[in-house]
């Protein structure tokens, strides 16, 4: 039997929103991925720490906002990493742990941009596919034609979760912006309120 591919949707998810459900989606369901899993970065080394939700919150959102979808899972492999985790450590992490799954990387163009300041960002290319969606004004740059990109034609989102979380701060509704059991959460664990 051939192994399941798993694409890794890497991301803070600060909180989840309908922009990252969307892409998660299209990827399940349009490329030759059997599954997508979010996995949730306890800290993105590029990251200000004071500004990221707890980690375990986060987790509990993508949960609830995945809840019942067939093809998408919620991954909290980075917790138990070393901090800060880089992206090929814990590949080989879950290639060890899971053995018949074959991985992907999913990623925006903004990131494909970027990609050669990535930890052993060679390595990547050559053991892994990468399958990138697109960013309003990047183009992925020098990679988009590597042999191991896949560029997709998901619907572009212009939503942000800084977007969702200013918008909770200033009392704004957040409705059809993040999925309605992520908003009951945020409302009663009284995140991102300041």
């Amino acid at each position: 039997m051939a192994n399941k591919k798993v694409g890794l949707f890497f991301g803070s998810f600060n909180p989840i929103h309908i922009g990252h459900l969307i892409i998660a989606n299209y990827m399940a369901n349009y490329t030759d991925l059997d599954e997508v899993w979010f996995v949730v970065s306890p800290q993105n080394p590029f990251k200000d720490k004071k500004s990221l939700g707890n980690m375990y919150d986060r987790l509990e959102m993508v949960n609830l906002a995945i809840e019942g979808a067939e093809k998408l899972r919620a991954s909290d492999i980075e917790f138990s990493l070393s901090q800060p985790s880089y992206t090929i450590d814990t590949l080989i992490h879950l290639a060890e742990k899971y053995p018949t799954r074959d991985f992907s990387l999913i990623m925006g163009e903004d990131n494909l941009s970027g990609f050669h300041k990535w930890k052993n960002a060679d390595i990547l290319l050559r053991d892994y596919h990468i399958i990138v969606y697109p960013r309003p004004g990047y183009d992925g740059g020098k990679l988009k034609t590597h042999p191991s990109v896949t560029l997709t034609e998901t619907p572009v989102m212009e939503l942000s979760s800084t977007f969702v979380r200013q918008a909770v701060k200033a009392g704004k509704n957040i409705q059809f912006y993040v999925p309605d059991k992520v908003i009951e959460f945020i409302d009663k664990k009284g995140l991102y309120l300041r």
